[in-house]
Protein backbone atom coordinates (compact mmCIF):
# COMPACT_ATOMS: atom_id res chain seq x y z
CA UNK A 1 0.00 0.00 0.00
CA UNK A 2 1.30 3.45 -0.89
CA UNK A 3 2.31 5.61 2.06
CA UNK A 4 4.32 8.73 2.68
CA UNK A 5 7.99 8.53 3.54
CA UNK A 6 7.15 9.67 7.08
CA UNK A 7 4.65 6.84 7.52
CA UNK A 8 7.01 4.24 6.06
CA UNK A 9 9.81 5.35 8.35
CA UNK A 10 7.66 4.96 11.47
CA UNK A 11 6.54 1.55 10.23
CA UNK A 12 10.19 0.55 9.88
CA UNK A 13 10.91 1.78 13.42
CA UNK A 14 8.14 -0.50 14.67
CA UNK A 15 9.83 -3.39 12.87
CA UNK A 16 12.96 -2.58 14.91
CA UNK A 17 10.93 -2.82 18.12
CA UNK A 18 10.37 0.89 18.77
CA UNK A 19 7.16 1.54 20.71
CA UNK A 20 7.75 4.99 22.25
CA UNK A 21 9.05 8.26 20.80
CA UNK A 22 9.82 11.59 22.45
CA UNK A 23 9.32 14.96 20.85
CA UNK A 24 7.19 18.05 20.31
CA UNK A 25 5.23 18.00 17.04
CA UNK A 26 5.76 20.85 14.64
CA UNK A 27 4.84 21.96 11.16
CA UNK A 28 7.88 20.15 9.80
CA UNK A 29 7.17 16.74 11.41
CA UNK A 30 3.47 16.26 10.62
CA UNK A 31 4.03 13.26 8.32
CA UNK A 32 6.00 11.52 11.06
CA UNK A 33 3.05 12.01 13.37
CA UNK A 34 0.71 10.58 10.75
CA UNK A 35 2.89 7.51 10.92
CA UNK A 36 2.85 7.53 14.72
CA UNK A 37 -0.95 7.62 14.72
CA UNK A 38 -1.38 4.85 12.16
CA UNK A 39 1.40 2.74 13.62
CA UNK A 40 0.12 2.95 17.20
CA UNK A 41 3.36 4.26 18.73
CA UNK A 42 3.26 6.10 22.03
CA UNK A 43 4.24 9.73 21.57
CA UNK A 44 5.48 11.51 24.69
CA UNK A 45 5.39 15.31 24.55
CA UNK A 46 7.93 17.05 26.80
CA UNK A 47 7.81 20.79 27.45
CA UNK A 48 11.15 21.38 25.74
CA UNK A 49 13.12 19.27 23.27
CA UNK A 50 15.94 19.10 25.79
CA UNK A 51 13.49 17.11 27.89
CA UNK A 52 12.88 14.82 24.89
CA UNK A 53 16.55 13.92 24.60
CA UNK A 54 16.93 13.44 28.37
CA UNK A 55 13.83 11.22 28.40
CA UNK A 56 15.11 9.15 25.48
CA UNK A 57 18.43 8.86 27.33
CA UNK A 58 16.72 7.63 30.51
CA UNK A 59 14.62 5.16 28.52
CA UNK A 60 17.73 3.76 26.85
CA UNK A 61 19.79 3.53 30.04
CA UNK A 62 17.38 1.20 31.80
CA UNK A 63 16.51 -0.97 28.79
CA UNK A 64 19.70 -1.01 26.73
CA UNK A 65 17.47 -0.29 23.71
CA UNK A 66 17.68 2.99 21.77
CA UNK A 67 15.56 5.87 22.96
CA UNK A 68 14.00 7.67 20.00
CA UNK A 69 13.49 11.42 19.52
CA UNK A 70 11.45 13.00 16.72
CA UNK A 71 12.32 16.67 16.36
CA UNK A 72 11.79 19.64 14.11
CA UNK A 73 14.79 21.04 12.33
CA UNK A 74 16.71 24.02 13.74
CA UNK A 75 15.61 24.80 17.32
CA UNK A 76 14.21 21.32 17.94
CA UNK A 77 17.63 19.82 17.29
CA UNK A 78 19.60 22.53 19.07
CA UNK A 79 17.34 22.31 22.13
CA UNK A 80 17.92 18.55 22.25
CA UNK A 81 21.67 18.79 21.72
CA UNK A 82 22.53 18.73 25.44
CA UNK A 83 20.79 15.40 26.00
CA UNK A 84 22.31 14.02 22.81
CA UNK A 85 25.75 15.06 24.04
CA UNK A 86 25.11 13.37 27.37
CA UNK A 87 24.17 10.12 25.64
CA UNK A 88 27.29 10.34 23.48
CA UNK A 89 29.55 10.85 26.51
CA UNK A 90 28.01 7.90 28.36
CA UNK A 91 27.71 5.49 25.40
CA UNK A 92 23.91 5.42 25.42
CA UNK A 93 22.01 4.38 22.27
CA UNK A 94 19.70 7.11 20.95
CA UNK A 95 18.10 7.62 17.57
CA UNK A 96 17.35 11.23 16.64
CA UNK A 97 15.04 11.63 13.67
CA UNK A 98 14.62 15.24 12.63
CA UNK A 99 13.09 17.11 9.79
CA UNK A 100 15.20 19.47 7.68
CA UNK A 101 14.34 22.33 5.38
CA UNK A 102 13.23 21.51 1.85
CA UNK A 103 15.91 20.01 -0.36
CA UNK A 104 16.31 22.92 -2.84
CA UNK A 105 16.99 25.36 0.01
CA UNK A 106 19.55 23.37 2.00
CA UNK A 107 22.64 25.44 2.72
CA UNK A 108 21.36 28.35 0.62
CA UNK A 109 20.36 30.80 3.35
CA UNK A 110 16.98 31.57 1.79
CA UNK A 111 15.41 32.53 5.12
CA UNK A 112 13.34 29.36 5.53
CA UNK A 113 11.59 28.68 8.85
CA UNK A 114 13.95 27.02 11.39
CA UNK A 115 16.79 27.32 8.89
CA UNK A 116 20.37 26.33 9.72
CA UNK A 117 23.27 26.46 7.31
CA UNK A 118 24.32 22.87 8.06
CA UNK A 119 22.10 20.93 10.45
CA UNK A 120 24.22 17.78 10.53
CA UNK A 121 27.35 19.77 11.36
CA UNK A 122 25.64 20.71 14.63
CA UNK A 123 25.19 17.10 15.74
CA UNK A 124 28.18 15.43 14.08
CA UNK A 125 30.51 15.88 17.11
CA UNK A 126 27.96 14.33 19.51
CA UNK A 127 26.79 11.37 17.43
CA UNK A 128 28.26 8.20 15.98
CA UNK A 129 27.10 9.60 12.66
CA UNK A 130 24.81 12.36 11.43
CA UNK A 131 23.45 12.30 7.90
CA UNK A 132 21.12 14.31 5.66
CA UNK A 133 18.82 12.10 3.58
CA UNK A 134 18.71 12.90 -0.13
CA UNK A 135 16.36 10.10 -1.20
CA UNK A 136 13.77 8.17 0.88
CA UNK A 137 15.23 4.94 -0.46
CA UNK A 138 18.32 5.59 1.71
CA UNK A 139 16.39 5.19 4.96
CA UNK A 140 16.40 1.36 5.32
CA UNK A 141 20.18 1.22 4.98
CA UNK A 142 20.61 4.16 7.37
CA UNK A 143 18.47 2.52 10.04
CA UNK A 144 20.36 -0.76 9.59
CA UNK A 145 23.60 1.19 10.08
CA UNK A 146 22.16 2.88 13.18
CA UNK A 147 21.15 -0.43 14.75
CA UNK A 148 24.61 -1.80 14.03
CA UNK A 149 25.99 1.10 16.11
CA UNK A 150 23.50 0.39 18.91
CA UNK A 151 23.97 -3.37 19.01
CA UNK A 152 27.32 -4.25 17.46
CA UNK A 153 29.77 -1.53 18.46
CA UNK A 154 30.05 1.15 21.10
CA UNK A 155 26.46 2.42 21.41
CA UNK A 156 26.06 6.13 20.81
CA UNK A 157 23.46 8.49 19.35
CA UNK A 158 22.69 8.63 15.64
CA UNK A 159 21.03 11.60 13.88
CA UNK A 160 19.11 11.18 10.64
CA UNK A 161 17.75 14.41 9.11
CA UNK A 162 15.03 14.27 6.44
CA UNK A 163 14.04 17.28 4.34
CA UNK A 164 10.35 18.11 4.65
CA UNK A 165 9.72 17.67 0.93
CA UNK A 166 10.98 14.07 1.19
CA UNK A 167 8.82 13.29 4.23
CA UNK A 168 5.80 13.96 1.98
CA UNK A 169 6.98 11.75 -0.89
CA UNK A 170 4.89 8.64 -1.56
CA UNK A 171 6.83 5.38 -1.35
CA UNK A 172 5.60 1.96 -2.47
CA UNK A 173 8.28 -0.29 -1.04
CA UNK A 174 7.81 -2.28 2.17
CA UNK A 175 10.96 -1.64 4.18
CA UNK A 176 12.36 -4.45 6.32
CA UNK A 177 14.36 -4.37 9.54
CA UNK A 178 17.86 -5.88 9.34
CA UNK A 179 19.35 -7.98 12.12
CA UNK A 180 22.53 -6.22 13.29
CA UNK A 181 25.78 -8.19 13.30
CA UNK A 182 27.02 -9.63 16.61
CA UNK A 183 29.55 -7.77 18.72
CA UNK A 184 33.17 -8.63 18.02
CA UNK A 185 34.65 -11.61 19.84
CA UNK A 186 38.05 -11.33 21.46
CA UNK A 187 40.79 -13.31 19.73
CA UNK A 188 42.55 -16.16 21.50
CA UNK A 189 45.97 -14.47 21.42
CA UNK A 190 44.80 -11.41 23.36
CA UNK A 191 43.02 -13.61 25.91
CA UNK A 192 46.21 -15.63 26.39
CA UNK A 193 48.28 -12.45 26.78
CA UNK A 194 45.86 -11.14 29.39
CA UNK A 195 46.02 -14.44 31.27
CA UNK A 196 49.84 -14.32 31.19
CA UNK A 197 49.86 -10.91 32.83
CA UNK A 198 47.23 -11.81 35.43
CA UNK A 199 48.98 -15.07 36.33
CA UNK A 200 52.02 -13.16 37.54
CA UNK A 201 50.15 -10.36 39.30
CA UNK A 202 50.70 -9.94 43.02
CA UNK A 203 47.98 -7.34 43.54
CA UNK A 204 45.40 -7.45 40.72
CA UNK A 205 42.40 -5.12 40.81
CA UNK A 206 39.36 -4.84 38.55
CA UNK A 207 37.63 -1.68 37.34
CA UNK A 208 34.27 -2.14 35.63
CA UNK A 209 32.24 0.37 33.62
CA UNK A 210 29.06 0.70 31.62
CA UNK A 211 30.39 -1.62 28.93
CA UNK A 212 30.09 -4.46 31.45
CA UNK A 213 26.46 -3.78 32.43
CA UNK A 214 25.18 -6.95 30.78
CA UNK A 215 28.05 -9.15 31.98
CA UNK A 216 27.52 -9.04 35.74
CA UNK A 217 27.56 -12.77 36.62
CA UNK A 218 30.72 -13.60 34.65
CA UNK A 219 32.52 -10.46 35.86
CA UNK A 220 31.67 -11.42 39.45
CA UNK A 221 32.88 -14.97 38.86
CA UNK A 222 36.15 -13.67 37.44
CA UNK A 223 36.67 -11.39 40.45
CA UNK A 224 36.14 -14.31 42.80
CA UNK A 225 38.64 -16.46 40.90
CA UNK A 226 41.23 -13.67 41.00
CA UNK A 227 40.39 -12.77 44.60
CA UNK A 228 40.50 -9.17 43.37
CA UNK A 229 38.67 -6.10 44.57
CA UNK A 230 36.26 -4.51 42.10
CA UNK A 231 35.85 -0.76 41.68
CA UNK A 232 33.17 0.58 39.37
CA UNK A 233 32.52 3.72 37.43
CA UNK A 234 29.11 5.30 37.89
CA UNK A 235 27.80 3.37 34.91
CA UNK A 236 29.28 0.16 36.31
CA UNK A 237 27.61 0.30 39.74
CA UNK A 238 25.86 -2.99 40.45
CA UNK A 239 27.69 -5.03 37.80
CA UNK A 240 29.25 -6.78 40.78
CA UNK A 241 26.65 -6.70 43.57
CA UNK A 242 27.65 -4.41 46.41
CA UNK A 243 26.82 -7.20 48.85
CA UNK A 244 29.92 -8.96 47.49
CA UNK A 245 32.85 -8.69 49.93
CA UNK A 246 35.01 -7.77 46.91
CA UNK A 247 33.00 -4.71 45.86
CA UNK A 248 34.26 -1.19 46.39
CA UNK A 249 31.29 0.02 44.28
CA UNK A 250 31.73 3.49 42.70
CA UNK A 251 34.55 4.29 45.07
CA UNK A 252 36.97 5.54 42.41
CA UNK A 253 35.80 8.99 43.55
CA UNK A 254 37.15 8.26 47.05
CA UNK A 255 40.77 9.05 48.10
CA UNK A 256 41.11 5.77 50.09
CA UNK A 257 40.04 3.78 47.01
CA UNK A 258 42.36 5.80 44.78
CA UNK A 259 45.23 4.99 47.16
CA UNK A 260 44.29 1.30 47.03
CA UNK A 261 44.16 1.43 43.24
CA UNK A 262 47.62 3.00 43.12
CA UNK A 263 49.10 -0.14 44.72
CA UNK A 264 47.69 -2.56 42.12
CA UNK A 265 50.33 -4.11 39.88
CA UNK A 266 47.76 -5.20 37.26
CA UNK A 267 44.50 -3.37 36.59
CA UNK A 268 41.87 -5.25 34.61
CA UNK A 269 39.66 -2.51 33.13
CA UNK A 270 36.43 -3.85 31.63
CA UNK A 271 34.24 -1.58 29.53
CA UNK A 272 35.40 1.64 31.15
CA UNK A 273 37.15 4.82 30.06
CA UNK A 274 38.84 5.20 33.46
CA UNK A 275 37.55 8.73 33.06
CA UNK A 276 38.29 11.81 35.11
CA UNK A 277 34.55 12.49 35.46
CA UNK A 278 34.15 9.41 37.68
CA UNK A 279 37.14 10.14 39.92
CA UNK A 280 37.10 13.97 40.04
CA UNK A 281 40.86 13.95 39.41
CA UNK A 282 42.77 14.34 36.16
CA UNK A 283 45.42 11.74 36.89
CA UNK A 284 43.88 8.57 38.26
CA UNK A 285 46.72 6.71 40.02
CA UNK A 286 46.96 3.69 37.74
CA UNK A 287 50.54 2.58 38.29
CA UNK A 288 50.30 -1.07 37.32
CA UNK A 289 50.07 -2.67 33.92
CA UNK A 290 46.63 -2.41 32.33
CA UNK A 291 44.56 -5.11 30.65
CA UNK A 292 41.73 -3.36 28.82
CA UNK A 293 38.66 -5.25 27.62
CA UNK A 294 36.63 -2.96 25.40
CA UNK A 295 34.46 -2.89 22.31
CA UNK A 296 36.06 0.42 21.29
CA UNK A 297 39.66 0.16 20.00
CA UNK A 298 40.20 3.88 20.70
CA UNK A 299 40.34 3.02 24.40
CA UNK A 300 43.60 1.11 23.99
CA UNK A 301 45.82 4.12 23.47
CA UNK A 302 44.23 6.91 25.49
CA UNK A 303 45.34 8.40 28.83
CA UNK A 304 45.77 4.84 30.17
CA UNK A 305 47.38 2.82 27.37
CA UNK A 306 46.72 -0.89 27.43
CA UNK A 307 49.60 -3.22 28.18
CA UNK A 308 47.29 -5.90 26.81
CA UNK A 309 44.35 -4.76 24.64
CA UNK A 310 41.41 -7.16 24.34
CA UNK A 311 38.97 -6.05 21.66
CA UNK A 312 35.54 -7.51 22.13
CA UNK A 313 32.30 -7.71 24.03
CA UNK A 314 32.83 -7.61 27.81
CA UNK A 315 30.77 -10.69 28.59
CA UNK A 316 32.35 -12.89 25.94
CA UNK A 317 35.89 -11.75 26.70
CA UNK A 318 35.47 -12.31 30.45
CA UNK A 319 34.08 -15.79 29.83
CA UNK A 320 37.04 -16.62 27.61
CA UNK A 321 39.51 -15.24 30.15
CA UNK A 322 37.84 -17.20 32.93
CA UNK A 323 38.08 -20.41 30.90
CA UNK A 324 41.71 -19.76 30.01
CA UNK A 325 42.70 -19.15 33.63
CA UNK A 326 40.87 -22.29 34.75
CA UNK A 327 42.54 -24.29 31.98
CA UNK A 328 45.84 -23.14 33.47
CA UNK A 329 44.63 -24.15 36.93
CA UNK A 330 45.04 -20.56 38.12
CA UNK A 331 45.15 -20.06 41.88
CA UNK A 332 45.06 -16.64 43.52
CA UNK A 333 48.15 -15.81 45.56
CA UNK A 334 48.03 -15.70 49.32
CA UNK A 335 46.07 -12.55 49.95
CA UNK A 336 42.69 -11.73 51.40
CA UNK A 337 41.08 -9.17 49.14
CA UNK A 338 37.85 -9.19 51.14
CA UNK A 339 39.71 -8.07 54.27
CA UNK A 340 41.49 -5.35 52.28
CA UNK A 341 38.15 -4.16 50.87
CA UNK A 342 36.66 -4.02 54.36
CA UNK A 343 39.60 -1.95 55.59
CA UNK A 344 39.23 0.48 52.68
CA UNK A 345 35.48 0.78 53.31
CA UNK A 346 36.16 1.65 56.93
CA UNK A 347 38.71 4.24 55.89
CA UNK A 348 36.18 5.74 53.48
CA UNK A 349 33.62 6.22 56.24
CA UNK A 350 36.27 7.77 58.49
CA UNK A 351 36.97 10.40 55.83
CA UNK A 352 33.37 11.56 55.38
CA UNK A 353 32.88 15.26 56.02
CA UNK A 354 29.93 16.44 58.14
CA UNK A 355 28.06 17.24 54.92
CA UNK A 356 28.71 13.78 53.51
CA UNK A 357 27.44 12.31 56.76
CA UNK A 358 24.18 14.17 56.16
CA UNK A 359 24.06 12.66 52.68
CA UNK A 360 24.69 9.21 54.12
CA UNK A 361 21.81 9.60 56.57
CA UNK A 362 19.42 10.38 53.73
CA UNK A 363 20.78 7.66 51.46
CA UNK A 364 20.43 5.10 54.24
CA UNK A 365 16.76 6.04 54.56
CA UNK A 366 16.31 5.87 50.82
CA UNK A 367 17.91 2.43 50.55
CA UNK A 368 15.79 1.19 53.46
CA UNK A 369 12.56 2.31 51.78
CA UNK A 370 13.22 1.24 48.18
CA UNK A 371 13.05 -2.23 46.61
CA UNK A 372 16.33 -3.78 45.56
CA UNK A 373 15.69 -3.17 41.86
CA UNK A 374 14.61 0.46 42.23
CA UNK A 375 16.06 2.85 39.65
CA UNK A 376 17.70 6.04 40.87
CA UNK A 377 18.24 8.84 38.37
CA UNK A 378 20.82 11.24 39.75
CA UNK A 379 21.44 14.81 38.73
CA UNK A 380 24.69 16.71 39.04
CA UNK A 381 24.40 17.21 42.80
CA UNK A 382 26.61 16.76 45.85
CA UNK A 383 24.18 14.22 47.33
CA UNK A 384 24.66 12.11 44.22
CA UNK A 385 28.45 12.39 44.39
CA UNK A 386 28.34 10.85 47.86
CA UNK A 387 25.88 8.23 46.66
CA UNK A 388 28.33 7.12 44.00
CA UNK A 389 30.70 5.76 46.64
CA UNK A 390 28.12 4.95 49.30
CA UNK A 391 24.73 3.92 47.92
CA UNK A 392 24.69 0.12 47.68
CA UNK A 393 23.41 -1.42 44.45
CA UNK A 394 22.78 -5.09 43.79
CA UNK A 395 22.01 -4.84 40.08
CA UNK A 396 23.33 -2.89 37.09
CA UNK A 397 21.20 -0.29 35.30
CA UNK A 398 19.78 0.93 38.62
CA UNK A 399 22.06 3.85 39.52
CA UNK A 400 22.47 6.62 36.97
CA UNK A 401 24.62 9.69 37.33
CA UNK A 402 25.78 11.12 33.98
CA UNK A 403 29.24 12.10 35.11
CA UNK A 404 30.80 12.33 31.67
CA UNK A 405 28.97 15.33 30.19
CA UNK A 406 27.95 16.66 33.60
CA UNK A 407 24.56 18.02 32.51
CA UNK A 408 22.56 19.78 35.20
CA UNK A 409 18.85 19.08 34.97
CA UNK A 410 19.00 15.53 33.64
CA UNK A 411 17.49 13.66 36.60
CA UNK A 412 13.84 14.67 36.34
CA UNK A 413 13.31 14.02 32.60
CA UNK A 414 15.62 11.01 32.74
CA UNK A 415 13.36 9.51 35.41
CA UNK A 416 10.36 10.12 33.15
CA UNK A 417 12.00 8.11 30.38
CA UNK A 418 12.97 5.34 32.81
CA UNK A 419 9.49 5.07 34.30
CA UNK A 420 7.91 4.89 30.86
CA UNK A 421 10.32 2.09 29.96
CA UNK A 422 9.75 0.00 33.11
CA UNK A 423 6.48 1.20 34.70
CA UNK A 424 6.40 -1.76 37.08
CA UNK A 425 9.59 -0.68 38.88
CA UNK A 426 10.18 2.09 41.40
CA UNK A 427 11.94 5.09 39.84
CA UNK A 428 13.31 7.97 41.94
CA UNK A 429 15.00 11.22 40.86
CA UNK A 430 17.70 12.79 43.04
CA UNK A 431 18.39 16.45 42.31
CA UNK A 432 19.72 19.60 43.88
CA UNK A 433 17.59 22.72 43.95
CA UNK A 434 19.79 24.33 41.29
CA UNK A 435 19.72 21.39 38.88
CA UNK A 436 15.99 20.82 39.22
CA UNK A 437 15.29 24.33 37.97
CA UNK A 438 16.95 23.52 34.62
CA UNK A 439 14.09 21.15 33.67
CA UNK A 440 11.39 21.61 36.29
CA UNK A 441 8.93 22.13 33.41
CA UNK A 442 9.06 18.38 32.78
CA UNK A 443 7.12 17.81 35.99
CA UNK A 444 4.13 18.60 33.79
CA UNK A 445 5.00 15.74 31.45
CA UNK A 446 5.13 13.34 34.40
CA UNK A 447 1.81 14.69 35.70
CA UNK A 448 0.21 14.28 32.27
CA UNK A 449 1.51 10.72 31.91
CA UNK A 450 0.59 9.87 35.54
CA UNK A 451 4.07 8.61 36.34
CA UNK A 452 4.76 7.79 39.99
CA UNK A 453 8.15 9.42 40.45
CA UNK A 454 9.39 10.73 43.81
CA UNK A 455 11.71 13.66 43.14
CA UNK A 456 14.04 14.07 46.12
CA UNK A 457 15.32 17.64 46.21
CA UNK A 458 18.47 18.36 48.22
CA UNK A 459 18.00 22.04 48.99
CA UNK A 460 21.03 24.17 49.84
CA UNK A 461 20.02 27.39 48.05
CA UNK A 462 23.12 27.34 45.86
CA UNK A 463 25.28 25.71 43.25
CA UNK A 464 27.23 24.49 46.23
CA UNK A 465 30.21 22.77 44.65
CA UNK A 466 30.99 25.76 42.45
CA UNK A 467 30.42 28.09 45.39
CA UNK A 468 32.88 26.09 47.49
CA UNK A 469 35.42 26.23 44.67
CA UNK A 470 35.13 30.00 44.54
CA UNK A 471 35.59 30.27 48.29
CA UNK A 472 38.63 28.00 48.18
CA UNK A 473 40.25 30.21 45.51
CA UNK A 474 39.37 33.44 47.25
CA UNK A 475 36.81 34.44 44.63
CA UNK A 476 33.62 36.22 45.62
CA UNK A 477 30.42 34.15 45.50
CA UNK A 478 29.21 35.43 42.14
CA UNK A 479 26.20 33.79 40.53
CA UNK A 480 26.27 30.70 42.73
CA UNK A 481 23.51 31.50 45.21
CA UNK A 482 20.44 31.88 42.99
CA UNK A 483 17.07 32.46 44.59
CA UNK A 484 14.96 29.30 44.72
CA UNK A 485 11.18 29.21 44.37
CA UNK A 486 8.79 27.92 46.99
CA UNK A 487 9.03 24.31 45.82
CA UNK A 488 5.89 23.22 47.66
CA UNK A 489 3.84 25.95 46.00
CA UNK A 490 5.49 25.15 42.66
CA UNK A 491 4.56 21.48 43.00
CA UNK A 492 0.97 22.45 43.74
CA UNK A 493 0.93 24.66 40.63
CA UNK A 494 1.91 21.63 38.57
CA UNK A 495 -0.79 19.57 40.28
CA UNK A 496 1.46 17.28 42.24
CA UNK A 497 2.20 16.84 45.96
CA UNK A 498 5.15 18.64 47.51
CA UNK A 499 6.44 18.80 51.07
CA UNK A 500 9.49 19.78 53.09
CA UNK A 501 10.31 16.88 55.41
CA UNK A 502 11.30 17.54 59.01
CA UNK A 503 12.36 14.14 60.34
CA UNK A 504 13.15 10.58 59.29
CA UNK A 505 9.64 9.27 59.94
CA UNK A 506 8.17 11.97 57.75
CA UNK A 507 10.65 11.20 54.99
CA UNK A 508 9.66 7.52 55.04
CA UNK A 509 5.97 8.41 54.93
CA UNK A 510 6.36 10.95 52.12
CA UNK A 511 8.47 8.58 50.04
CA UNK A 512 5.99 5.72 50.49
CA UNK A 513 3.12 7.98 49.46
CA UNK A 514 5.07 9.29 46.48
CA UNK A 515 5.75 5.77 45.22
CA UNK A 516 1.99 5.15 45.15
CA UNK A 517 0.79 8.52 43.91
CA UNK A 518 -0.26 8.51 40.20
CA UNK A 519 2.12 11.28 39.26
CA UNK A 520 5.35 12.91 40.44
CA UNK A 521 5.90 14.21 43.97
CA UNK A 522 8.49 16.64 45.31
CA UNK A 523 10.13 15.66 48.59
CA UNK A 524 12.33 18.54 49.76
CA UNK A 525 15.17 17.99 52.21
CA UNK A 526 16.93 21.06 53.55
CA UNK A 527 20.68 20.74 54.04
CA UNK A 528 21.77 21.15 57.67
CA UNK A 529 18.31 20.45 59.09
CA UNK A 530 18.87 19.20 62.66
CA UNK A 531 17.44 15.76 61.90
CA UNK A 532 20.08 15.24 59.19
CA UNK A 533 23.09 16.10 61.33
CA UNK A 534 24.33 12.58 61.57
CA UNK A 535 25.17 10.63 64.64
CA UNK A 536 28.59 9.26 63.65
CA UNK A 537 27.64 5.90 65.16
CA UNK A 538 24.83 5.59 62.59
CA UNK A 539 27.18 6.43 59.73
CA UNK A 540 29.82 3.97 60.89
CA UNK A 541 27.24 1.27 61.48
CA UNK A 542 26.32 1.50 57.80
Amino acid sequence: MAKTCGEALVELLRAYGVSTVFGIPGEHTLELYRGIERGGLRAITPRNEQGASFMADGYARVTGEPGVCMLITGPGVTNAATGIGQAYADSVPMLVISSANDTPSLGKGWGRLHETRDLCAITAPITAFSVMVTDPAELPALLARAWAVFKSGRPRPVHIAIPIDLLDVTVDATWQAVTPPPRSHADAASIAAAADLIEHAERPLMVVGGGAQDAGPVVTELAELLDAAVVSSNAGKGVVPDSSPLSLTGGVISPPVQAYLSRADVVLAIGTELGEADSFIYDLPVNGKVVRIDIDPDRFDDAFPASVPVLGDAGGACRDLLQELRRRDYRARNRNAAAEVEAVRTEQVNTYTPLQQQHVMLLLLLRECLPEDAIIMGDIAMLVYTGTEFMPMEHPRCWFYPAGFGTLGCAMPGAVGAKLAVPERAVVALAGDGGLMFTVNELMTAVEEQLSIPVIVWHNHSFAMIRDGMVKRGIGEIGVNPRAPDFVALAEAFGCPGAVVGNAAEFRARLAAALEHPGPSLVIVNENDPWLVADEQVVHAS
